[in-house]
């Protein structure tokens, strides 16, 4: 007794495997560029808010401008990806559990090192 092939449910199985491989780059492609502009939104708004500190003050109005657009970048990632680029430990975080006042530790790198200590 001889088997026959069936070469239209091949040709289906083909289709269909090909078809979800090209999803899966696509959605993939997506993801990634979506995950880069949302670590390079932080990355920006973070280094201002650095540049800030260092030339205006800890509590001038550049840096707390600068906390704002750092807090509005990482809203946005979270929004769109539900995670956020931690810039400082340099990695992802899956819970929206950023500090707002998370550069606490830069606060003598103002440009006259004692205006926040007067």
């Amino acid at each position: 007794m001889r088997h026959r092939i069936d070469l239209g449910n091949w040709k289906s199985i083909i289709g269909t495997t090909a078809l979800a491989a090209a999803l899966t780059l696509f959605v993939g492609a997506g993801t990634t560029k979506a995950n880069e502009e949302c670590h390079e939104r932080i990355v920006r708004a973070d280094h201002h808010l650095h540049e800030a500190i260092e030339h205006h003050g800890y509590e001038s109005r550049q840096a707390e401008h600068a906390r704002v657009e750092l807090r509005n970048a990482r809203e946005y990632c979270w929004a769109h990806s539900h995670r956020w680029w931690d810039v400082e430990g340099n990695r992802w975080h899956g819970d929206r559990d950023w500090d707002d006042k998370d550069h606490e530790h830069y606060r003598d790198h103002d440009r006259d090192h004692d205006r926040d200590h007067q």
